[in-house]
């Protein structure tokens, strides 16, 4: 079986610290930091994504290929650019913002492309076997993903940054076993009274701590302080990555009844990484600088219990 597969955004990271020129190019993205580093975790993990074929979407290739990932549904198009972002660090405040156009030319940078339905049905292999889908947007054809996955019995765990299409993101809410997202961005647009029963919720309230919601049960789980705060870039992502490691490391038949109580572990491991994360400038720095050994160190740590809200 593979452990994860995937889609959504991946870019090529242009990282601006502290108003200087470039300090590095890294592959960046929810979906795309949440992938490789579960490959750098030596998880079996598979991308279904449409990048270029150009040097940029050879990057992006290469790094999930040196991670350890399978590049196999990776489709490469020859007149389609690969997709890049512009991060914006100060260090100083641990603020970032990012920007879709490039600040030496001011130009637009390529912009991510969703995979289609031709992307689906070479992906359907992986995808009626893998424990774990991850999407962090929606289209049409990621619906369809997320409905053949969920339908063989997998883990849909859906990260939306927005709602742009209330009919399609409701159709993606129904396969979705895990739903995670923002009070900040979309806390006055999910209402409970959308989700069925069987999806559980995940609310981040930034530096606060984030709300772990099933049918029965809410827990509140306090943020863990970061033993060093330079770039808090990426922090969300590492929740979802030490969720989901710790989602596979669980039984097939523990991960077909799960409640909000029974992921919190999970949850809290993913915290542990997201604060550690945040003392690297990047937003996987913590692999980058200390090595996934280190962070399969910190996820393996012992864990509080949560506080139960009702």
């Amino acid at each position: 079986m593979i452990d994860v597969a995937g889609t959504g955004f991946t870019v090529l990271d242009r990282i601006y610290v502290d108003v200087e020129k470039v300090f590095s190019e890294e592959l960046g993205g929810s979906c795309g930091n949440v992938l490789i580093s579960l490959a750098m975790l030596s998880r079996q993990v598979a991308p279904v994504l449409n990048l270029g074929d150009d040097d940029v979407g050879e990057r992006l290739t290469g790094a999930f290929r040196g991670a350890g990932a399978i590049t196999r549904y990776i489709r490469r198009h020859e007149h389609t650019r690969s997709p890049v972002l512009a991060q914006h660090l100060d260090t100083n405040s641990a603020t970032h913002f990012f920007a879709f156009t490039c600040p030496t030319t001011n130009e637009p940078l390529p912009r991510y492309q969703p995979i289609g339905h031709v992307d689906v049905e070479d992906a359907r292999p992986i995808l009626e076997s893998c424990a774990v889908f991850y999407t962090d947007r929606v289209s049409e054809a990621i619906v369809d993903a997320m409905e053949t996955a969920a339908s063989k019995g997998a883990i849909v765990y859906f990260e939306p940054s927005d709602i742009k299409d209330p009919s399609l993101f409701q159709r993606a809410v129904r396969s979705a076993s895990i739903l995670k997202y923002s009070s900040e961005r979309l806390g006055g647009l999910v209402q409970e009274t959308m989700l069925p029963a069987h999806t559980i919720s995940i609310i981040t309230h930034g530096e606060s701590g984030l709300e772990v919601i099933s049918s029965k049960h809410r827990y509140w789980l306090q943020a863990i302080a970061a033993p060093v705060l330079r770039d808090t870039c990426g922090a969300g992502d590492m929740v979802s990555v030490g969720l989901i490691d710790w989602l596979i490391s669980l039984g097939q038949s523990r991960r077909q009844s799960l409640d909000a109580e029974a992921i919190a572990p999970g949850v809290e491991a993913g915290q542990r990484l997201a604060a550690e994360n945040c003392a690297f400038v990047g937003a996987r720095g913590l692999f980058q600088h200390r090595g996934a050994e280190y962070a399969r160190s910190v996820l393996s740590q012992s864990n509080a219990r949560p506080q139960k809200i009702r």
